[in-house]
Formats: structure tokens, C-alpha cells, sequence
């Protein structure tokens, strides 16, 4: 535990930034029906190489955030990976809060990343 308390706060928030992105990976391979019909809905045609594309860089992306490798440059990529789902998710559903399907979410972790970018 020692070892985690000496990491600064933008570290843990790197590190955090990194481990969310997995899960949303990990279910665009579990729920492969579902990324495709969100992705068709919001008008990524044909959706497979947009699926594909965002699930690679969900895990490169990451895996890199996670083990602090080139940490400013990716989280600025992903920040604005993650505003272009905050608008995808926002044209589907229409609404704001996560846990009914909105924006706020993907938006939320871009301001994360964007923190780390510039201040980590």
C-alpha cells in the first residue's frame, strides 16, 4: 500500500482513466450486437471498422494510460476520443445522466484525461 500512497493524485487519475477504458472495451467484444446497433444509431456506417477501431484503441489506450507510458500525449488523444462519444452517445439517447443512458459519462472522463494531459 505504501507504494500506491506516494503516487500523486493525477497519477491515481491517469491510472483510473486507464482501467475505465478496459470494461468498455471488453464489451464491445461481449455485447458485439449492441456496439454495432449503438454505432449504426449514431451514424458510424458501416459500423464493423468504427467497432473495431474503437475497441483497439480502447485497449492500447488503456494499457498505455495504465502503466504510464507516454501518458500526456495519449490521455490529450483519448480526451478527444471521448468527446466524440460524448457526442455520439448524446445523439442516440438525447439525455444527460449516465445511469439512464446519457452523455454525462463519457464526458466526465474526457475532463479526466484532458486533467491528466495537462497537469499530470
Amino acid at each position: 500500500m505504501s507504494q500506491f500512497s506516494s503516487l500523486s493524485g493525477f497519477e491515481i487519475l491517469r491510472i483510473m482513466c486507464g482501467a475505465f477504458l478496459i470494461p468498455h472495451a471488453i464489451g464491445k467484444i461481449t455485447a458485439r450486437e449492441a456496439s454495432f446497433g449503438f454505432f449504426r444509431s449514431a451514424g458510424f456506417r458501416p459500423p464493423a471498422p468504427y467497432v473495431y477501431t474503437a475497441l483497439t484503441f480502447e485497449i492500447i489506450a488503456g494499457i498505455l494510460l495504465l502503466v504510464g507510458i507516454l501518458p500526456h500525449p495519449v490521455a490529450l488523444i483519448t480526451g478527444l476520443y471521448l468527446l466524440v462519444a460524448t457526442a455520439a452517445v448524446a445523439k442516440v439517447s438525447r439525455r444527460w445522466l449516465w445511469h439512464i443512458g446519457g452523455c454525462e459519462f463519457p464526458l466526465f472522463w474526457a475532463l479526466c484525461c484532458f486533467l491528466v494531459w495537462r497537469f499530470g
